[in-house]
């Protein structure tokens, strides 16, 4: 079994910032392409951001680039989300989630996170 466990989020003010974290439980973390989604009140969830699995490439929404850093650390099987000058509209609950997922041994599909909420407000 595999689980994400996301943390981080918190009440912050426009233009603050916060670092969001992804455990992964489980073997395969290195293996995997990983990706940040979010979804706001009232709104589908929506994929904000991706890595692969040796953090050569990512991958960003365009109203996210350039103020959100996406990142992983396959020692510590953790994946974060650097968010810097946030605004309002970035109030959501954020997921991680992997479309696949080898663990080594089997492959698993559409694995999401319980979710941690950013409220961005003055």
């Amino acid at each position: 079994q595999v689980f994400f466990e996301e943390s981080g989020g918190d009440l912050v003010r426009p233009g603050g910032s916060l670092r969001l974290s992804c455990l992964v439980r489980g073997s395969g973390f290195e293996f995997n392409k990983l990706a940040w989604y979010r979804q706001s009140p009232g709104k589908r969830r929506e994929w904000i951001a991706d890595i692969n699995m040796n953090a050569v490439e990512v991958n960003y929404e365009p109203s996210v680039k350039g103020r959100f850093i996406i990142t992983r650390d396959n020692d510590k099987r953790t994946m974060y989300l650097q968010m810097n000058a946030l605004e309002p509209e970035d109030t959501a609950t954020y997921y991680c989630h992997a479309d696949e997922f080898w663990t080594g041994s089997v492959l698993l599909r559409d694995i999401w996170g319980q979710g941690t909420p950013v409220t961005v407000s003055p």
